[in-house]
């Protein structure tokens, strides 16, 4: 595509992960087709969004709460293959039965306000002209790194869950994992195998929940993230409401002191961790498993963001430009909330387009 003669659509999806594979059946199933009336675009290079990207030791069997797309189940899974095949295998069979005709990889550098009350979409194929925009790209590209003072000290590695590729580089080394979430404690489960010692740092008590992680507890967690996203601030993932699931895996490591949590460090040394209290701790490898941030930067020229830092939502509509759909955003971080806002974009952008048709 030429990159100075923009390709027109009605719709672009930007991400082909979870919430942006969902919008786009939803699209299909309201009768648009794909690179006529609509186009996927995602940065990957392969199907299975964010997951291709997990380490190889994250079996199936330890993913917390994934929940099928819409119009095709997902069974008979190892429960012992690595999800990042699984699930990768998964969306590349969803993407061909329902032709959905990603574009990858693509690299979407800028939404901006085009011609005619559409919007620009500039990307490494050229520019996209569109009446409306799901924009579905997740967290995965902005893993977050807290600051300590002397962090810049430390002799030892530092790296985030975000470049973990499994335990066995880290046989023999002292490791301090940060973080309460559930990447945390899954490395920690595999790290105590090989490490010479590991060490739990979290800035709250965790909190660990038993009982099956069903649809109901996951529309539960959603409601909790929903009223940050209304008032215009940073979401919370979903997942930091809804607890660590307290799994037998997870009840042995806490009988034998592997889940043994820590306060958070004041600051980090050449050679570890400190506190106030005079308690320190040498380390070899300090992993950052604090989260990630939305990946949203691109949206940036719209102007979208309230002066509390994130873009409010009414649904999944970004309340200052109607235009715009945000799935896989804040309470949408779910899997199961990623397939309930592919839906609602799709409807509400249905009526948009038949509210204001396309020029002749």
């Amino acid at each position: 595509m030429n990159d100075l003669v923009a390709r027109e659509v009605d719709v672009v999806v930007v991400g082909a992960g979870q919430a942006g594979l969902s919008a786009a059946y939803h699209l299909r199933r309201a009768g648009l087709l794909p690179d006529r009336d609509f186009v996927v675009l995602d940065h990957a290079p392969r199907p299975g969004g964010a997951w291709q990207f997990r380490w190889p030791s994250l079996t199936y069997g330890k993913v917390h709460g994934m929940h099928s797309l819409p119009g095709m189940e997902l069974t008979g899974a190892d429960d012992d293959r690595p999800s990042a095949d699984v699930i990768g295998a998964y969306f590349t069979a969803y993407e061909q039965r329902f032709g959905l005709a990603v574009h990858r990889p693509v690299a979407v550098a800028a939404v901006r306000e085009g011609d005619g009350g559409r919007l620009s979409v500039e990307t490494s194929e050229g520019i996209w002209s569109t009446r409306a925009l799901i924009n579905a790209t997740g967290t995965w590209d902005r893993p977050f790194w807290p600051r300590y003072p002397g962090q810049e000290t430390f002799r030892g590695r530092q790296l985030h869950t975000a470049d973990y590729r499994g335990p066995a580089e880290f046989a023999g080394k002292r490791v301090i994992v940060v973080g309460g979430g559930a990447s945390g404690t899954q490395h920690l489960m595999e790290l105590a195998e090989v490490a010479a010692g590991t060490t739990w740092v979290t800035r709250r008590p965790p909190v660990f929940r038993d009982g099956p992680f069903d649809e109901d507890a996951g529309r539960a967690a959603v409601a909790l993230v929903e009223e940050r996203v209304r008032r215009g601030l940073p979401p919370q993932s979903v997942v930091s409401v809804t607890g660590l699931p307290l799994t037998d895996a997870v009840r042995q490591a806490r009988r034998s002191g592997v889940l043994d949590r820590l306060p958070m460090f004041h600051r980090i040394t050449p050679s570890g961790v400190a506190w106030d209290d005079g308690r320190s701790v040498e380390a070899d490898v300090i992993l950052w498993a604090t989260g990630f941030r939305a990946a949203i930067d691109h949206l940036a020229p719209l102007r979208l963001r309230e002066p509390g830092g994130g873009i409010r939502v009414d649904g999944t509509r970004a309340v200052r430009d109607a235009r715009v759909h945000l799935v896989g955003y804040g309470p949408s971080a779910s899997t199961i909330g990623a397939n309930r806002a592919g839906r609602a974009a799709v409807r509400e952008i249905t009526r948009l387009l038949e509210k204001e048709p396309a020029p002749a």
